[in-house]
């Protein structure tokens, strides 16, 4: 049998392969961040396809803080019966579920309300200049995320991943890029990671104990004065025991900067995430290959790997690499004349 295709648990939560698939905006939602079909079958294909873990896209904990005016959202009572949907959708067809929950700070371009950030740097030319956040609105942005995290755990869903990546809220204050305060949320790593600390301290209140929490890194910012992989892990390392279980490795994001991307190229970020914390991690980055993904997870790089864009293009990677990798996994019966020998 594959490694990539063992079962691995987490807490309660038993995943039944190392397969993920990451978090990827649809843009597809009302601009109440409501749910529609387009939800259902797009994440209802993937767990037929057979992916042990489904994250859904970045799903907005307040209206200010959607990436766009389409993003999912998750800060009132109304959205929890569509994102339900897409839990038991899914977990009918075998996957596991998360969701990303998230606030884009300077990069929101909803225009309904004025951007927020820890400071007053806008990403670019092309963005709004962001309204720097006075202690009151820390205190009610950790306040959000908490009844996000109360919300998501009434839809069902079996994880929860904070989105402290590509530069969006929390990883604006953990980067001194775009963090250039100068009272405790500001200055040294202690200071900038206190917002994501606070957070966590906040949904730990309403989250189960049992289910897990994973934080999405952007652990090298591509800036010579920003984060690099060494100082988010040492970051990690301090907040392990606020309630930490599981990080997902990505990069970018921070700054308007595109990285050199070639297949895994983010793998050595886990892998140094990996050795520092001691925690599980995820792994990805423009990885299609069953055999690639297979020789990550036997030489304990990750944990875990990530799909994004393969996924889009093949729901079914799973099966297919299964095939591939010489293993035997459990088709849908529905599709078992198709199974290939």
């Amino acid at each position: 049998m594959s490694k990539l295709f063992t079962p691995y648990q987490i807490k309660n939560l038993e995943l039944k392969n190392r397969v993920v698939m990451a978090p990827m905006c649809m843009f597809s939602a009302d601009t109440n961040g409501h749910a529609n079909d387009w939800h259902f079958t797009h994440y209802a294909a993937r767990a037929v396809g057979g992916v042990g873990l489904i994250i859904l896209e970045a799903t907005a904990v307040e209206a200010r803080g959607r990436i766009s005016e389409h993003d999912l959202g998750i800060w009132k009572e109304e959205q929890v019966e569509g994102l339900k949907k897409i839990v038991d959708l899914c977990k009918a067809h075998g996957s596991k579920v998360g969701i990303q929950l998230g606030h884009a700070g300077r990069k929101s371009e909803a225009m309904s309300e004025p951007n927020i950030g820890p400071s007053a740097i806008a990403y670019s030319d092309d963005y709004r200049v962001p309204v720097e956040m006075t202690k009151e609105d820390i205190k009610n942005v950790a306040e959000a995320f908490k009844e996000a995290a109360r919300r998501a755990d009434l839809a069902g869903f079996d994880t929860i991943e904070l989105h402290g990546a590509h530069g969006y809220l929390i990883n604006q204050f953990l980067s001194p890029l775009t963090n250039k305060r100068t009272d405790e949320y500001g200055g040294n790593a202690e200071n900038r990671s206190r917002f994501l600390k606070e957070i966590l301290q906040a949904i730990k209140t309403v989250w189960p104990e049992e289910k897990p929490v994973i934080l999405r890194v952007s652990a090298e910012e591509y800036g010579e004065e920003g984060n690099h992989d060494v100082d988010v892990a040492n970051m990690i390392k301090d907040l392990k025991e606020e309630g930490l279980d599981l990080i997902n490795v990505s990069s970018g994001g921070v700054i308007n900067v595109v990285p050199k991307a070639y297949p895994g190229y983010q793998v050595k970020f886990a892998e140094t995430i990996k050795q520092i914390t001691g925690l599980p991690v995820m792994a990805g980055g423009l990885i299609s290959s069953p055999s690639m993904a297979e020789e990550i997870v036997q030489n304990e790089r990750a944990d875990f790997i990530f799909l994004g864009r393969e996924l889009l293009r093949n729901p079914y990677w799973c099966l297919q690499a299964a095939k591939e990798l010489r293993d035997e996994i459990t088709w849908p019966k529905q599709y078992e004349r198709a199974k290939l020998k």
